[in-house]
């Protein structure tokens, strides 16, 4: 696979518990790339996203993703996959019990960070970029909406992954808000990964157009391809 795409499905089908959702489905995305992923309820966004980070097997087709064989993967290699991807969810999936800065510890600590030196580093390093130091005290309950979700994003960047996948991102946002959080994940893109989108917002859109993966019908229709 060539080093510029991240991501590689080729004549692939996505299945939920034996039903096929989307069926020929060949798609590259690559380095510094940000893509809209949109569609319907139910027309299989949320099962193409599963499938790339390997929580839906892959049965049918071809599909790599930074470097694992999706069709081969084994359970042991599933979590060093996890660990280059970042994974941003609408509701947050914050953890509510501890503040910022030990939200953000438990990731690297669950990954195999030892060094708390290299750990606070890193940290620091991350929420600068999602403007967020000043806040490395507070608990998840008294950041605003959109403090939460740059939490959610700062979580999906700890340890430097190649691919974001983000779910919704905006689904409860202000629209103000809505544009600082596309903002940092434009920079996110342009900073080498590849930023994949799945949403139903119409403003974001209006704020930055870009390639479109539009599930319908059980295909994927690609805007480049248009």
């Amino acid at each position: 696979m060539n080093a510029e795409v991240l991501i590689s499905l080729r004549d692939v089908a996505v299945f939920q518990n034996d039903n096929l959702v989307l069926d020929q489905i060949n798609i590259e995305i690559k380095k510094g790339e940000f893509v809209y992923l949109i569609g319907k309820t139910g027309s299989g966004k949320s099962s193409l996203m599963r499938t790339l980070y390997a929580d839906l097997p892959l049965v049918q087709g071809e599909a790599d993703i930074v470097g694992f064989n999706l069709k081969e993967i084994s359970n042991k290699e599933i979590p060093f996959l996890r660990r280059k991807l970042g994974i941003i969810f609408q509701d947050f999936q914050l953890l509510m019990d501890r503040n910022v800065e030990d939200n953000l510890r438990f990731v690297l600590q669950s990954t195999g960070w030892k060094n708390p030196i290299d750990i606070k580093d890193q940290i620091d390093e991350v929420l600068n970029k999602t403007g967020l130091i000043t806040k490395k005290h507070k608990m998840p309950h008294q950041l605003s909406g959109g403090e939460q979700q740059r939490l959610g994003i700062a979580r999906a960047l700890m340890n430097d992954p190649e691919i974001i996948l983000a779910d919704e991102p905006s689904g409860n946002l202000d629209p103000e808000t809505t544009a600082e959080i596309l903002q940092l994940l434009l920079d996110i893109a342009a900073s080498g990964r590849a930023v994949l989108v799945s949403t139903h917002d119409l403003t974001l859109f209006e704020l930055h157009r870009a390639r479109t993966l539009k599930c319908d019908g059980g295909s994927i229709l690609d805007s480049d391809l248009l």
